[in-house]
């Protein structure tokens, strides 16, 4: 059975929840929002595309929640409070049982940073996912790309490569996305690369602390290669220091583990920098919210990023590449 167009708006909407900021949500042609005073509105988007940002076998769940996760990652790496969201779907067809299992992904990651889905659009075509986030921040406060320092720390949450070696491990054949793995370390990659967390609490507690900042999606390189652009200034790495799992160690060689970590995409981990004055307050963080945060290097005068202990060339992923 395949749902009708309005049958599965209907379905989704029962799953959403409100907030005393949205005073039109789902129903008209547009939402009516409130913002908050003395707050700027922080607003991403993404698309995720069927055998380009998943495999085509991926769980509806895991889809769900990865299409409003990568935009999460966003706010995240703009220090905002996320808000509303909107939802567009291109389906094949609309299955109610993969509607309710791609809802159950969506809103379970939804309820738990208390945004809220707004409206959207759904249309029949090839599997394809559009989220607009929406979020908050007190004017003035946003990290942005363009404010890195000479003397900064480069820093990154968490680990790196995760997502990049399940990847291989699926494309190796030792890995299958659709259910859990019986190998603890492959598991570990799979829900890396399936179920991104976007670090928002960190991004939150970053305001006033860091400099700049950018979430990994399309590689360490070639992220922290957009602040330096968008600063005016240069990296310096140390590919040593590269905090790599125990998970990404089992599954990958070292020298293939290190790449994963610094062109890998999908990790949605945050890089940013900030003043060496900062470290102690950084490791105080680090401890709170039970996440590590690794410094990994320096931001220099000049241009681009150069990483000691690895030999030059691409980084990370381009879609037109």
């Amino acid at each position: 059975m395949s749902l009708a167009e309005f049958a599965l708006i209907d379905r989704i909407r029962t799953r959403t929840r409100t907030r005393a900021d949205v005073v039109l949500g789902i129903g008209d042609d547009a939402a009516l929002l409130q913002p908050r005073a003395g707050e700027q509105l922080v607003v991403t988007a993404d698309t995720l595309n069927s055998g380009v940002h998943f495999p085509a076998e991926t769980a509806p769940y895991d889809i769900g929640w990865k299409t409003l996760a990568v935009n999460l990652s966003d706010l995240a790496s703009m220090g905002a409070q996320p808000a509303w969201c909107t939802l567009a779907l291109s389906l094949p067809d609309a299955d109610p049982d993969w509607i309710d299992a791609f809802a159950d992904g969506f809103f379970a990651l939804a309820d738990q940073h208390d945004i809220v889905l707004i409206g959207g659009d759904t249309t029949r075509g090839p599997l394809s996912l559009s989220v607009t986030a929406m979020g908050q921040v007190p004017t003035g406060t946003a990290l942005r790309r363009d404010a890195a320092q000479v003397g900064d720390d480069i820093w990154i949450s968490g680990t790196l490569g995760d997502a990049a070696g399940g990847l291989r491990a699926w494309q190796d054949g030792t890995l299958d996305v659709r259910q859990p793995c019986a190998d603890l370390h492959r598991e570990v990659l799979r829900q890396r690369l399936a179920r991104p967390t976007p670090r928002v609490a960190l991004g939150r507690a970053l305001v006033g602390l860091a400099h700049a900042a950018v979430d990994v999606s399309d590689g360490l390189l070639a992220d922290l290669g957009h602040v330096c652009a968008r600063s005016g200034v240069g990296a310096q790495l140390d590919a040593a220091a590269l905090p790599l799992s125990d998970a990404l160690r089992h599954v990958v060689a070292d020298d293939d583990a290190r790449q994963c970590a610094l062109r890998g995409g999908d990790d949605y981990e945050l890089c940013f920098t900030a003043a060496p004055a900062q470290r102690d307050a950084l490791a105080a963080l680090a401890v709170r919210l039970h996440l590590p945060l690794t410094r990994i290097g320096t931001i220099i005068a000049g241009q681009g990023v150069a990483c000691a202990g690895d030999d030059p060339g691409t980084g990370g992923y381009q879609h037109f590449r």
